[in-house]
C-alpha cells in the first residue's frame, strides 16, 4: 500500500544491480510513492546486472556512471536534472565493494592497494557525489541524501574486513557534509545502518548465512527486511523527516542495542 509521500519528488538512486539489491527495492518503493528518478550504476556492474530491466519496468532513465569518477558524476547530475525537469530532492548511495573480501584475503594479511579501492568505491564516492551535487547547487531546499551502512562501523565483525572502516568513513562523511549542506540550503544527510540482508553483496561475506541467523535471533524484532529498509528510506526522503540530519539511523530490529538474548543462550544449552 502506498501513501504518495514522495509525490512530486525527484531523485537519483545509485547501486541497483538486481532484484536482490537494496537499491532495487528502494526504487520500487519510491516509484510506488510517486517519485520520479534516474537510476545509475557503474558501467561494469550494468553489464552483469539487470538495471535496464528495472528502468523499463518503472519508466526511469538509466544513466551509467562510475561513482569514483568526478567527470561521470558531473555528467550524471546534469543529465538527471535535465531528464527530471528540475532540481533533485533525494539521492540514495547504495554502493559497496571490497576486492579483499571477494578474494578472501584475511584482515591481518590485507592487500592495501585493494583497501584503497574499497575506500574509494564504498565511501569516498559518497563524498564525491555530495561534492558534485553541492558545487552544482542541484539539490532542492530540504532535500535528502542517504548512504547505506552497517553496524560493523562501530562493532567488530572479523570477516567484514576493511569494509568496516569503509562504513565508518561513510558515516563520518554524512555528518561532516551534513553540516555544510544544512547551512547551504537545509539539505539533510543521513546514513541507515541496516540489518544483514540477503543481497548479492551481503552474501559474498564469509560466514554470512550463520551470522544472518544469529542476528535474526538476537534482534527482538528479527532482521529488518530489504522491503522494510526501502520503506524507511522513503520516509527519510519525504517531508515528514525534514529535521533529521547528520544521523546514523539503525534499522536493525533492535540488534544494535542488545547485549545478549536468552533465546540464543537457551539454544546453546539445548545443543549441549
Amino acid at each position: 500500500m502506498s501513501n504518495g509521500i514522495l509525490k512530486g519528488k525527484r531523485g537519483i538512486i545509485f547501486g541497483a544491480l538486481d532484484e536482490q539489491s537494496l537499491a532495487w527495492k528502494v526504487a520500487e518503493v519510491c516509484h510506488a510513492e510517486g517519485a520520479t528518478f534516474t537510476l545509475t550504476n557503474a558501467p561494469v556492474a550494468m553489464r552483469f546486472g539487470s538495471l535496464q530491466k528495472l528502468g523499463e519496468k518503472i519508466g526511469c532513465e538509466v544513466i551509467p556512471a562510475d561513482a569514483t569518477s568526478m567527470e561521470d558524476l558531473e555528467n550524471l547530475i546534469d543529465k538527471s536534472v535535465e531528464a527530471l525537469g528540475g532540481k533533485i530532492d533525494f539521492i540514495l548511495h547504495s554502493i559497496g565493494m571490497s576486492v579483499n573480501v571477494r578474494k578472501k584475503k584475511e584482515y591481518t594479511d590485507i592487500n592495501h592497494e585493494w583497501m584503497k579501492k574499497t575506500f574509494d568505491v564504498s565511501a569516498i564516492s559518497f563524498h564525491k557525489t555530495m561534492q558534485v551535487a553541492y558545487s552544482k547547487d542541484c539539490m532542492n531546499t530540504y532535500g535528502s541524501i542517504l548512504g547505506l551502512t552497517y553496524i560493523a562501523a562501530q562493532r567488530v565483525f572479523p570477516d567484514y574486513s576493511e569494509m568496516a572502516e569503509s562504513k565508518a568513513l561513510l558515516e563520518s562523511f554524512a555528518r561532516s557534509f551534513g553540516y555544510h549542506f544544512g547551512v547551504k540550503n537545509k539539505v539533510r544527510v543521513n546514513t541507515i545502518s541496516q540489518s544483514p540482508t540477503m543481497t548479492t553483496a551481503g552474501t559474498g561475506v564469509k560466514g554470512f548465512d550463520q551470522f544472518f541467523d544469529y542476528s535474526d535471533k538476537m534482534s527482538p524484532l528479527g532482521n529488518a527486511s530489504a522491503e522494510s529498509c526501502a520503506q524507511y528510506c522513503a520516509t527519510l526522503f519525504s517531508d515528514y523527516t525534514r529535521m533529521v540530519t547528520m544521523q546514523n539511523l539503525y534499522h536493525d530490529g533492535g540488534f544494535s542495542n542488545m547485549g545478549m538474548n536468552p533465546t540464543l543462550l537457551n539454544n546453546q544449552t539445548n545443543m549441549e
